[in-house]
């Protein structure tokens, strides 16, 4: 069946959109909660008279990603993982990991969104993340995974800086 959005769906499209889907889906999903009009004369006249309007919003978003890309890109994660002496992580950075870190920091990122090299990080180091943005804009996220200091090692840390301050 031929639909056109009436708003944007994840996984299907943008609004405005004319996209083909199976009979069931239009019926008991996209047009009960007012996602997709039947494709026909009327809806296609209605949605010419919009095409402005659903174009300034596409615009806005590019923007709106073109800006969130430039700080992204300028932006560094440092997570604080328990690890041992060899540089092995006790656990695994995933990409939900960096969503809370990036949180933290201000930014406003899904999960599924970002690309994490090998879907985890299980060692210490220096790693580049892309997050994929609007259509084709992926910024590169520099992420630093240092080891966690344990409360000996930290009491140990504060307590030399205290001396050194003094």
């Amino acid at each position: 069946m031929k639909v056109i959005l009436n708003t944007d769906v994840k996984h299907l499209g943008e609004e405005g959109d004319v996209k083909v889907v199976a009979n069931g889906y239009a019926r008991n999903y996209l047009f009960p909660r007012n996602l997709a009009l039947p494709f026909n004369e009327v809806t296609v006249s209605y949605f010419e008279g919009k095409k402005e309007e659903i174009e300034a919003k596409k615009e806005a978003k590019r923007k709106d990603s073109a800006s969130l890309k430039d700080k992204l890109s300028e932006h560094t994660v440092t997570i604080s993982m328990p690890a041992g002496n060899n540089g092995k992580l006790y656990g695994a950075v995933t990409s939900q990991t960096i969503a809370d870190a990036l949180h933290k920091d201000g930014f406003e990122v899904e999960r599924k969104k970002i690309d994490v090299p090998g879907l985890t990080i299980k060692s210490l180091g220096k790693y580049t993340v892309n997050i994929r943005l609007y259509e084709s804009a992926v910024a590169e996220l520099q992420v630093v995974v240092v080891k966690q200091e344990d409360g000996k090692q930290a009491e140990a840390h504060a307590s030399a800086e205290n001396k050194a301050a003094h």
